[in-house]
């Protein structure tokens, strides 16, 4: 019906921040305003299950963002389900509460993603700046060095043991700078995989 489709058009341009330019020539569009207007298109009828395939392949860090927040927001106005296949870490932390993990036809991992960090996530980074020189020795009894480029050290410590390591690290070392970090969710999809295969 004509109202309804006014008014879903009207709610997808102004989520997706399409009013200038949609009487704009298709060919003198950017790649990231194609795929918005692509998905207006598509979404018009308001489909309850969307199929995505790579929403964010080929657009800069800030396309990338933007088109997030706007399966985000479209998930959560329509209730729709989404479904989306991406290499994009980004993506999967920030859009997805199942994550199904396929290796070669093979199902790896079928999950909430909190699950894939608890179970395969079993390290911390503390990332430590050094305000002088310190003893090799001393610095390896806090944790594996995974990265060394003096004054700044990185080191690998047990997920639990992390608030203790770096404690002992504030209390022990002359430190200027000191984060801890999560196993970056590259290398967490990494072990699924190297445990899928063995």
């Amino acid at each position: 019906p004509t109202k309804q489709f006014q008014q879903m058009l009207d709610d997808l341009v102004d989520m997706l921040e399409m009013k200038e330019l949609l009487h704009v020539q298709v060919r003198k569009l950017s790649l990231g305003q194609r795929m918005k207007a692509e998905l207006i298109a598509a979404l018009l009828h308001r489909p309850r299950v969307l199929f995505l395939d790579e929403p964010t392949i080929g657009l800069d860090v800030v396309m990338q963002q933007k088109m997030r927040e706007f399966i985000k927001d479209y998930n959560e106005r329509y209730g729709a389900t989404i479904i989306l296949t991406s290499h994009y870490m980004g993506d999967i932390k920030e859009l997805c509460k199942r994550v199904v993990m396929i290796d070669q036809g093979h199902i790896g991992f079928d999950g909430p993603l909190q699950r894939i960090i608890e179970q395969y996530a079993t390290h911390k980074h503390l990332t430590v700046v050094f305000s002088e020189d310190v003893d090799q020795v001393s610095l390896e009894k806090i944790g594996r060095i995974a990265k060394q480029e003096f004054p700044r050290v990185e080191i690998e410590v047990p997920r639990a043991e992390s608030s203790q390591k770096a404690a002992q690290l504030l209390s022990e070392f002359p430190v200027a700078d000191l984060t801890i970090e999560d196993t970056p969710i590259e290398e967490i999809v990494r072990n699924v995989f190297k445990n899928h295969q063995e």
